[in-house]
């Protein structure tokens, strides 16, 4: 029943995507394998619209308070919602999202841990270097354009603009696992993905070049995550 109603609301949010915001995608996400898809996050309409261009279900890492209505929290958390507490670190939420991921399911999460108030990208959390550290997954960057246009913080109703969400080559953190530990290598996960949903999404790095993210062949010249062909 979930996984229809799902699919139900996944046609839905695509068809008004088409129809009010433009909406197109760039790049896709690999249809088998757990891993993590992590975006920046600029509005409420993040969630559908990142969802409705990936051709396989997701569950999504949201702020336990979004949906404080009883009936509502259990029907989000049936088709795909995991609550997270912000502020700290989630144990219930966290080990969720690491033993779908373990069953070969995709799990999206916003690193910058909350919506940005400007626009701007924000630096990331370290939480998702957790889960990359328990699971060996391989991580999608994704950049969603044109939402803080369409509906920022604050604001009413929606208005119309374009819609891009742009998923990047998953990075494979394996051989950095072998190197860091601990919250180096939570932190080194967290400031590398930022940094290229930055470069995809053409915008300023929030980690000030902290953080290198590049091909497989840049590892000679700096320490990185490798990229991975989607297929």
């Amino acid at each position: 029943m979930s996984s229809a109603l799902y699919g139900l609301l996944w046609l839905l949010s695509r068809t008004i995507g088409w129809i009010c915001f433009r909406y197109r995608t760039i790049g896709r996400v690999p249809k088998q394998g757990g891993l993590l898809i992590a975006s920046n996050h600029a509005s409420y309409l993040d969630i559908p619209l990142l969802g409705c261009g990936i051709s396989r279900r997701v569950w999504y890492m949201g702020r336990h308070d979004l949906f404080p209505i009883p009936l509502l929290n259990g029907l989000l958390q049936a088709l795909g919602w995991i609550p997270l507490r912000i502020g700290r670190l989630d144990r219930d939420a966290f080990s969720k999202a690491v033993a779908l991921i373990k069953e070969e399911k995709a799990v999206a999460i916003f690193p910058e841990g909350g919506r940005t108030m400007t626009g701007a990208l924000k630096p990331g959390k370290p939480g998702i270097g957790v889960i990359v550290s328990q699971t060996g997954c391989r991580v999608v960057p994704t950049h969603i354009g044109g939402t803080f246009d369409v509906l920022p913080p604050g604001a009413s109703w929606p208005r119309f603009r374009r819609v891009t969400v742009t998923y990047g080559e998953p990075l494979d953190f394996s051989s950095d696992a072998a190197r860091l530990e601990g919250k180096a290598f939570y932190q080194h996960v967290s400031r590398t993905v930022m940094a290229k949903i930055a470069e995809l999404g053409q915008v300023p790095n929030p980690g000030d070049g902290q953080a290198h993210a590049g091909p497989s062949h840049d590892l000679d010249a700096r320490p990185a995550a490798k990229s991975c062909n989607a297929e």
